[in-house]
């Protein structure tokens, strides 16, 4: 029985677990954008926004206890110069995984993950809608009333 047993395995032991994620966060960190399966996609999440908050703290400490998760100094200057500072605002939520279908060879449900940050076509299409965001019924206003049009029957 699995009680209690909350974050998903994905099918492998523990040290080719930690190896997946760390490699997987590595590529996201670098590429801003990474398509893989659904399941790994979760699991890339719960693994890299911890680490994405302890970047926002730009110590030496933390540079470190980071550098322990990746294992990659170009993983980590990136996480701590250029990803630090666009998340600096924001209180968490930095990755969106995006549902891309069914792969055909196995018919897995593949998923795209990237740093919400990162995409500039969502951040067009925000910055340009107007309004406050909820949708509202319109006004009718009074001079656009409707005048019965006189119809020629008489003829």
């Amino acid at each position: 029985m699995r009680h209690n047993k909350k974050f998903n395995h994905l099918s492998r032991k523990k040290g080719h677990r930690k190896a997946l994620l760390k490699n997987l966060s590595v590529a996201l960190l670098t590429h801003k954008r990474i398509n893989t399966t659904l399941a790994k996609a979760k699991a890339l999440r719960v693994f890299v926004e911890p680490l994405i908050t302890k970047s926002k703290n730009n110590t030496t400490h933390s540079r470190r206890v980071v550098f322990s998760y990746l294992q990659n100094k170009e993983a980590v200057k990136e996480l701590f110069d250029v990803i630090a500072d666009k998340v600096a605002d924001r209180p968490g939520g930095y990755t969106r995984i995006i549902k891309t279908g069914f792969r055909q060879g196995d018919s897995a449900e593949t998923a795209m993950i990237e740093l919400v940050d990162f995409n500039d076509v969502m951040q067009k299409n925000k910055s340009t809608s107007s309004g406050s965001g909820r949708r509202r019924r319109r006004k009718k206003s009074s001079d656009s009333k409707v005048t019965p049009v006189a119809s020629n029957e008489e003829e």
